[in-house]
């Protein structure tokens, strides 16, 4: 992958202090919801206004937006609050319609991003054009994808592109709308460190009393932004009711957030680090070890003409293991995440040692 030559500045005059907040409702529903919600953000020191202009819904018959006739309301906010103001595109008609209206950001939604065409169709629009975007994770948990469509829209020319981290859909539903999986930003971060990093903790959290909490976490990982959707009345919203706050909430929230200084300087974690290194170290050849062994066992099972998969003895290594592993204060969880990958290597290996001549 190459290094993407990023401008870190997105828009003009907006201080890329931690966080930049981008807000507003999830659907723009009419002038005068649009016009008092942003008054009302404005006051609060927002900067930048959002709003669902045309809106992908997941199934037929939902709200799917108000569509071009709310761009002039956008254009009203701009000219009234001097807020800058963005929305989402997911086809080319959208991109043309909202540079025509003076957008000032766009964003490229998670059902749009997990499609090659769409992005590239959206990129194609986008020739020429020097605006800032941003691009959503996509909706499954795929960093080659995501980064793929980091990489389309650079292609076409812009080099003011964030990332949005809105979570990842799973069938089982529990304490989140979308899981959070944390590792995946940390990773794109780790790939792109100069592309900006925005969370949604309205969509992660799909419940206004979790955006709280999702916002300070982002922040303790060093994000960059916050985007969250606020509305004037959030009951009556036309979508994603339950995960939209009023300005005066949002401003709680926000003022409740610990922003911890990420340049301060770790020469008192040197000799802790150095610990971590020595375990590592010993963590590899543990594990190298362990895998000789794995290789004899495929051996002796090559020459006893046994099954590589002894079910009942991996059902015994996972109890044990992890029993073990809560004495020690590991999480369960955890354990068996790491005894899960160790088997399946182990079983690659034996693999191996079967598929090879005697």
């Amino acid at each position: 992958m190459e290094q993407l030559k990023l401008e870190k500045q997105l828009l003009p005059g907006i201080d890329m202090q931690r966080p930049v907040v981008i807000a507003g409702p999830c659907s723009a529903e009419t002038e005068e919801q649009v016009m008092t919600t942003a008054r009302s953000l404005a006051s609060k020191g927002v900067k930048i206004f959002r709003a669902g202009i045309w809106k992908p819904r997941t199934k037929p018959g939902g709200f799917e937006g108000v569509g071009s006739i709310g761009l002039p309301w956008l254009k009203k906010v701009k000219a009234e609050t001097g807020m800058y103001v963005a929305t989402e595109v997911a086809t080319r008609d959208h991109v043309f319609e909202a540079l025509k209206a003076g957008v000032d950001l766009l964003w490229v939604g998670a059902r749009t991003s997990v499609n090659p065409f769409a992005v590239q169709e959206v990129a194609d629009a986008l020739k020429g054009v020097d605006i800032p975007v941003l691009i959503k994770n996509p909706v499954n948990p795929d960093l080659d994808l995501w980064i793929g469509a980091i990489e389309r829209i650079y292609s076409a020319g812009i080099q003011r592109i964030g990332v949005i981290h809105r979570g990842f859909s799973s069938y089982d539903k529990k304490l989140y709308r979308n899981l959070p999986l944390w590792h995946i930003p940390i990773e794109l971060h780790r790939r792109l460190p100069d592309l900006p990093i925005f969370c949604d903790p309205s969509h992660i959290g799909g419940k206004r009393e979790l955006i709280a909490s999702l916002s300070q976490q982002a922040m303790d990982l060093n994000f960059d932004g916050l985007i969250i959707e606020s509305h004037i009345n959030p009951e009556d919203a036309w979508s994603d009711a339950a995960q939209q706050i009023t300005p005066d909430v949002l401003d709680y929230v926000l003022n409740l957030l610990v922003i911890r200084d990420s340049n301060q300087t770790t020469e008192n974690l040197s000799e802790l680090r150095r610990q971590i290194d020595h375990i590592d170290e010993n963590l590899l050849e543990l594990l190298a070890k362990r895998m000789r062994i794995s290789r004899e066992i495929g051996v002796y099972k090559k020459e006893h003409n046994m099954p590589i998969l002894q079910t009942p003895r991996y059902g015994e290594i996972l109890e044990n293991r992890t029993k073990a592993g809560v004495t020690m204060d590991l999480n369960p969880d955890f354990v068996g995440k790491i005894l899960k990958e160790i088997h399946e290597e182990s079983v690659r290996q034996q693999m191996e040692i079967m598929g090879t001549n005697n």
